[in-house]
């Protein structure tokens, strides 16, 4: 069997198991013979080399025009050289005149080794960028190798990546082997492959599980609409339906708290309070500091904040731990938030009425003469 035809198997071998196209290994091959020519020439812009794609026989041909004089051998041929190959040939004419040198199969052996390997190796990093570039924004699952430092090494498949100490939920302790969901932050094509960010801190992860376990969210029946996380801790979303006859906290939550739960359990415990969004910011923000009672609620829209009124008992519930609940709601709505208890709405009603105020307050509905009852 000649070399030519060896070749051509060759690559259809590769073509078939690494998927990278033949005629695009043919044309890098030829591409960089004909670089080889200029060894030969001195000058190669005229220098064309064709592979056989049936036979991989390797031909050299010149490019050259038909003139009447011949100042240049190496880019003209004259009118009577030029019949010799083709009768119907005319001045201006361009002609292909075969020059392959002399043992010029085996420099083309050569280059076809070293362009496929180079090829091989670009179009698997290329395959692999345009494989994980789709996942961008999305989650994909990782196995953990080992812990760098405070970073830890996640092996994704095909290629490797590493969860920086930035992107860890703090408390979050994972054993070698182990297998867990990841975010995909940002991917960048690099020389050595793809570069992949990936995070568990990310908000759009709590999106991407709830697309995961809850159809409705899914095929947009259920439309998340805003999220507000601090990670490992807690976690508000809001949801709206776009369907009258669906719940969309009913959808998210599931059966006995199962799709709510799948998605606890992924992010190890994390808790996760689903709210209604609401056009009315009044009602959102009310919603928001769930699971607080809310009395009022007086919106400002322009400066986009609140002034909100609860009953005393659930001043400490509508703040939340250090502030976690009403932070969050306000990340949430976007609306800086401004909670007061009943107790405390009165008394500064009541100092406003003294100083003389005559300006509308939120406060202004409040009976000065009467005890406000708790709900």
């Amino acid at each position: 069997m000649d070399n030519g035809r060896e070749l051509i198997e060759a690559l259809d071998q590769i073509e078939k198991e690494k998927g990278i196209s033949k005629d695009i290994l043919l044309e890098a091959m030829e591409n960089s013979l004909v670089a080889a020519c200029k060894n030969e020439y001195g000058r190669a812009d005229n220098i064309r080399v064709n592979i056989n794609r049936e036979t991989g026989n390797v031909i050299v041909y010149a490019e050259k025009e038909v003139v009447e004089d011949v100042e240049d051998d190496l880019t003209q041929i004259s009118l009577a050289n030029a019949r010799l190959k083709d009768v119907k040939c005319e001045l201006g004419d361009i002609v292909h005149v075969e020059v392959t040198p002399r043992n010029f199969g085996r420099i083309a052996a050569q280059k076809a080794k070293q362009v496929v390997v180079q090829k091989i190796r670009e179009e698997e990093r290329k395959s692999l960028y345009e494989q994980y570039y789709s996942k961008e924004r999305d989650i994909v699952t990782g196995i953990v190798q080992r812990y760098n430092g405070r970073n830890i090494s996640i092996n994704l498949g095909k290629v490797d990546t590493v969860l920086l100490e930035s992107e860890q939920v703090k408390g979050e302790y994972f054993q070698p082997t182990e297998r867990i969901k990841l975010y995909v932050v940002e991917v960048k094509d690099t020389t050595k492959g793809p570069k992949i960010t990936v995070s568990r801190t990310h908000p759009e992860l709590v999106k991407r599980l709830f697309e995961y376990e809850v159809a409705e969210v899914r095929d947009g029946t259920v439309e998340i609409c805003s999220i507000s996380r601090e990670a490992g801790s807690r976690t508000k979303i809001a949801v709206r339906s776009n369907h009258p006859d669906v719940d969309p906290v009913g959808a998210c939550v599931g059966l006995n708290g199962a799709r709510v739960g799948a998605v606890v359990d992924e992010l190890r415990g994390e808790k996760i309070d689903i709210v209604h969004w609401d056009e009315d910011p009044a009602v959102f923000i009310e919603n928001a500091l769930s699971p607080a009672k809310v009395i009022s609620v007086d919106v400002d829209e322009e400066e986009k904040t609140a002034e909100v009124i609860v009953p005393d008992y659930q001043l400490s519930l509508a703040i939340g731990k250090e502030g976690q609940n009403a932070r969050l709601a306000a990340r949430l709505t976007g609306y800086k938030i401004d909670i007061k208890s009943e107790t405390q709405a009165r008394e500064l009603a009541e100092a406003r009425l003294a100083a003389g105020e005559e300006e509308e307050t939120l406060f202004d509905n409040f009976d000065l003469d009467e005890d406000v009852s708790e709900e």
